[in-house]
């Protein structure tokens, strides 16, 4: 990375890995309306009896988790808006019981959902299903897990029955840092400092080595033990996949002072290089002939932790912030695949022969999904590294435009945006005073009749020599 070359004697080093992910667990069997109908026949489930079924499967859901809860004794919460931020929440609860490890609190709340629903059709006199917005209740399981650090899983208890887990790559880096008594310091979800990056590098790569149905599969159990016997004769077998995906380049200062010089000009350089054919090289995609995306945006904002650039492209996006004070970070997320190719053989069939598809977000492109995430970052830091961040005229004259005391005097500083003063500054650059140097007279001539051959004429000018 061109960027780490340039400035190596300012920075400690980088790590780059998975930030936030947003995984979906979903019964593809029954996640569309003909799926839904397909199982009302097998089971011979009239549509009348639709909305019984799934209440009862929704009550006994939502009864099974929390007796989980009170097993666990932890607290059960009903929340009145989904508004509320449950990340937070959760924490502060977390604090509260003292929780480092293990369950934290069950969270229940209406939320708006697509759900199958049963209603009538005046013109075919009769009842059908369809795929609606409705609401149900959704329940929010908080973890602090000794592997994979703090995160949630989210269960809808209305049919399809999806669930929603979610995960931090940097969470997990602490639980794996601390198991190896590696010294860091943690500011949220970022690491300012580490003691063995190359240590803190390789445990971020083995998280891409995971069984990612594996654990989601264990997650979803220790948050609901009971999921498989409600829903029969539902066949509870879960489709995982990366609903979201944020994978960051975190390139650690060895100070803030340094990044703050140097942060203003690569968020200008990025605004200059940030048009249409740029960001879609970001993205590994060449310029089309004449078919473009719908949409190429770019947004500059100033939050509370400082200013952030940002680029979308089709749904996924590329920024750059600076957060900790001393990390600068290029972050690329991910949400629609389709925009990326994977080697793969089509359909996953053995017959096949392998050839560049369209990525899934299916976890098993997953560790693909990564290595297009890492060239997208390596490409814009490529790009701000060419930024000038060369001494600006005012920090090269600030020394000489500060004032000084001197044996107890004040001498005011030399301003060069003064006329006087710039005068002066002229008339010290100019080459002839080299060898033979200058006079008070000469100063004195130049600076208020311009013409050093002339005799003092004015009370000024007999004041000044």
């Amino acid at each position: 990375m061109k960027l780490l070359e340039i400035y190596h004697d300012k920075v400690i080093g980088a790590i780059k890995g998975l930030d936030r992910i947003r995984f979906r667990g979903t019964l593809r069997g029954i996640a569309n309306s003909i799926g839904v109908n397909m199982f009302m026949n097998a089971t011979d489930l009239l549509l009348k009896d639709f909305k019984d079924f799934a209440e009862a499967r929704t009550k006994a859901l939502r009864a099974s988790c929390e007796r989980k809860a009170d097993e666990l004794g932890i607290p059960k919460i009903y929340l009145n808006s989904s508004k509320t931020d449950k990340e937070e929440l959760a924490r502060k609860v977390a604090a509260e019981n003292r929780i480092v490890n293990g369950p934290i609190c069950l969270f229940s709340v209406v939320e708006s959902c697509v759900a199958p629903l049963v209603c009538g059709n005046r013109a075919a006199k009769k009842l059908e299903l369809k795929m609606a917005p409705r609401k149900c209740v959704f329940l929010y399981h908080y973890f602090d897990h000794p592997e994979v650090g703090f995160g949630h899983v989210r269960i809808q208890t209305w049919m399809p029955y999806n669930i929603t887990v979610c995960l931090n790559g940097r969470h997990w880096l602490e639980k794996q840092l601390l198991k190896r008594n590696c010294n860091f310091v943690k500011d949220g979800n970022c690491f300012p400092w580490i003691a063995d990056i190359e240590l803190a590098q390789r445990l971020m790569d083995t998280q891409l080595e995971m069984n990612w149905n594996d654990l989601l599969n264990l997650l979803l159990h220790d948050a609901s033990p009971e999921h498989a016997d409600i829903l029969h004769p539902v066949y509870p077998k879960y489709y995982w996949s990366a609903e979201e995906t944020e994978y960051a380049t975190d390139i650690m200062f060895r100070s803030a002072c340094d990044l703050e010089r140097l942060y203003p000009s690569f968020i200008k350089h990025a605004m200059m290089v940030s048009d249409s054919p740029a960001v879609m090289r970001f993205f590994g995609r060449k310029e089309p002939l004449g078919v473009w995306p719908r949409e190429i945006i770019t947004d500059c904002r100033r939050r509370y932790e400082g200013v952030r650039i940002k680029s979308w492209v089709n749904f996924n996006s590329i920024k750059m912030y600076n957060k900790a004070h001393s990390i600068l970070r290029i972050e690329t997320t991910i949400n629609n695949t389709r925009d990326f190719k994977v080697y793969r053989r089509p359909d996953d069939n053995p017959d096949k022969p392998a050839s560049w598809q369209k990525m899934r977000k299916g976890v098993a492109d997953l560790h693909r999904r990564c290595q297009v995430s890492d060239q997208c970052n390596i490409r814009y830091a490529d790009a701000i590294a060419t930024a000038n961040t060369k001494e600006k005229l005012h920090e090269t004259t600030l020394p000489a435009c500060n004032p000084v005391i001197k044996n107890g005097q004040r001498f005011r500083a030399i301003n060069p945006w003064r006329n006087d003063d710039f005068q002066l500054i002229t008339f010290l650059g100019k080459g002839e005073h080299a060898v033979n140097g200058f006079r008070n007279h000469d100063l004195a001539a130049f600076l208020f009749d311009g013409n050093k051959s002339k005799p003092p004429t004015s009370p000024r000018l007999r004041r000044a020599c």
